[in-house]
C-alpha cells in the first residue's frame, strides 16, 4: 500500500509538468519543464538549473516534489539538451560555460518566469546544482545586464566559486545560500568558503557538511566516478552520492530559506 501511494504521489506531480520553449537571444529555443503546486502558490517562482550531467531524473523529481508541497512554482531549463548535447562532466573544453551561456539562459529563464501569469510579484529565486551551481553563482550577482529585482535570491549546491572569487567586485544580487560537502573531491568547498568569508552574512551563507562528498542531497548511494577533468584527485577519481544527514538537512534548510527571503 505504502508503496501504491508513493506512486501515484509521483504520478500526479508527473501530471502537472508542461513543456516549455524559452526563446534566447542568439535563436536557441531553450526547453523547459515548468511545474505548477496544486494548491497555492507562494512567492519565489523557481529556475532550477542542472548540473553537467544535465537533467538529473531522481534528484530534479525530489526536489520538485519538496519545491510544490511548499507551493513554489518550478522551472527546470535544459541547458545541453537543447543544444544536442548529452552529459559535459568528462568533457574539459566546454562551449556551454556556467559563467557566460548557461548565465544567460538562467536570466532569460527568470525572466521568462516572472512574465507568466500566477508567478508572484517580487523576483524568482535560482537553484542550481554543481554546475548549476556555479551558473547561480554566475548569474546571481549584481550586474549591468541583470534586472534589478529579477533575483530575490538564490540557492547553489555544490557549486564552483570561481565566478565569485575572480570579480572583486561580485556580490549577490539577493540573499545566497550555499550548501557544500566537507569532504566534496570535485568542486571543493575552500574556495566558496573565502568567498562566503569576504562576503558575509546574511548575503551569503556557507554551510557545510562534515564527511559529506558532491551530489549529497541525491537519491542514491556514494559511488566512484572516474576520468572526470576537474577532479581533485591525481587519478581524476570524484566520490559522489547521498549523504542521509545532509540531504535530510537540505530538504528542511531550503525551503525554510526561500520562505525567509526578503
Amino acid at each position: 500500500m505504502r508503496k501504491m501511494l508513493l506512486v501515484l504521489l509521483m504520478i500526479s506531480h508527473a501530471a502537472l509538468a508542461e513543456h516549455v520553449t524559452i526563446p534566447l537571444a542568439d535563436g536557441t529555443s531553450l526547453q523547459a519543464e515548468l511545474f505548477r503546486p496544486d494548491g497555492p502558490v507562494v512567492a519565489p517562482a523557481i529556475v532550477a538549473l542542472h548540473g553537467c550531467g544535465g537533467p538529473f531524473a531522481s534528484r530534479d523529481m525530489q526536489w520538485r516534489q519538496a519545491l510544490l508541497a511548499r507551493g513554489h512554482i518550478v522551472l527546470l531549463p535544459d541547458s545541453f539538451g537543447s543544444r544536442g548535447l548529452g552529459s559535459q562532466c568528462r568533457n574539459q573544453q566546454r562551449t556551454v560555460t556556467s559563467f557566460v551561456v548557461r548565465r544567460q539562459d538562467a536570466i532569460t529563464s527568470a525572466k521568462y518566469l516572472t512574465a507568466l501569469p500566477g508567478t508572484p510579484p517580487g523576483g524568482v529565486a535560482l537553484l542550481g546544482w554543481s554546475d548549476g551551481g556555479s551558473t547561480v553563482v554566475a548569474a546571481g550577482h549584481t550586474a549591468p545586464d541583470l534586472p534589478e529585482g529579477l533575483i530575490r535570491g538564490s540557492v547553489a549546491f555544490y557549486p564552483g566559486c570561481y565566478a565569485g572569487n575572480s570579480n572583486a567586485a561580485w556580490m549577490p544580487s539577493g540573499r545566497m545560500l550555499m550548501l557544500m560537502g566537507e569532504a566534496d573531491d570535485w568542486t571543493p568547498i575552500a574556495p566558496c568558503r573565502r568567498l562566503a568569508t569576504r562576503i558575509g552574512e546574511p548575503s551569503l551563507t556557507l554551510i557545510g557538511y562534515p564527511g559529506a562528498y558532491h551530489d549529497f542531497d541525491a537519491p542514491g548511494g556514494v559511488r566512484v566516478m572516474r576520468n572526470v577533468p576537474s577532479s581533485q584527485n591525481a587519478d581524476k577519481t570524484v566520490h559522489v552520492g547521498t549523504d542521509p544527514a545532509a540531504q535530510a538537512d537540505a530538504l528542511a534548510r531550503v525551503p525554510a530559506f526561500l520562505e525567509a527571503l526578503p
